[in-house]
């Protein structure tokens, strides 16, 4: 499958990595046509790996991985183009972390709206699914590193995107998939940063997720 990348940093490296150890074509987006991070994603990966603009990859890929810095993702969405997002599923994974006033950061969306539903109201014609924004980019890829066997929701309106979005989950070693309902439930999600971020914190420990006990 082509899959797009939108954003080069840790969380886009990993994910992009995976997913071509997985036999997939995945093209990273920046802003530039010529991002030093992108390259060296394209190095290291080899002929499966490609790199471009958010458009060009937004283009490419016939699943799009939102990866960006959640206080950028909708411009970075915007420049990708709703052209070139216009009935693609959309995994977003960025969280409305607002860093402005140091650490802990606080959520500049929350109770009342997600970062998910902005995203979904401003490509309305793309399939959102919020999923694997509650632990860190290597537990992302790999359940396992979390050291069980762990809990991952996902969130959206469309069931087809959200079919898809768990096809990608089960590839990364989740097996315990709860599907929490239509992309609101996404607010939920979105504020369990708070209590990871402060986990982290007080652990030293990014290698963990939740697990919801039944």
């Amino acid at each position: 499958m082509k899959i797009a990348i939108l954003g080069t940093g840790m969380v886009g490296a990993t994910i992009g990595s995976k997913l071509v150890a997985l036999g997939h074509e995945v093209c990273m987006g920046s802003r530039t046509p010529d991002n030093e991070k992108a390259a060296a994603f394209v190095t290291q990966n080899g002929p499966r790996a490609s790199r471009g603009t958010f458009a060009d990859a937004a283009a490419f890929g016939d699943v799009i991985f939102n990866c960006t810095k959640g206080e950028h993702s909708l411009e970075a969405l915007r420049l990708a183009g709703a052209e070139n997002l216009r009935g693609k599923t959309l995994i977003d994974i960025a969280n409305p972390l607002d860093f402005s006033n140091g650490m802990p950061p606080s959520l500049f969306v929350c109770n009342t709206d997600s970062l998910g539903e902005q995203i979904q109201r401003a490509f309305p014609e793309t399939q959102v699914v919020k999923t694997l924004n509650i632990v860190n980019c290597e537990v992302m890829v790999d359940a396992a590193r979390s050291g069980g066997d762990p809990t991952m929701f996902v969130s959206g309106n469309d069931a087809g995107a959200k079919n898809q979005a768990i096809d990608f989950l089960k590839a990364f070693g989740w097996n315990d998939i709860i599907d929490l309902g239509d992309i609101t439930t996404a607010r939920g999600t979105e504020q369990l940063l708070p209590v990871w971020v402060r986990t982290w914190m007080a652990t030293g420990n990014g290698h963990f997720a939740f697990k919801i006990v039944r």
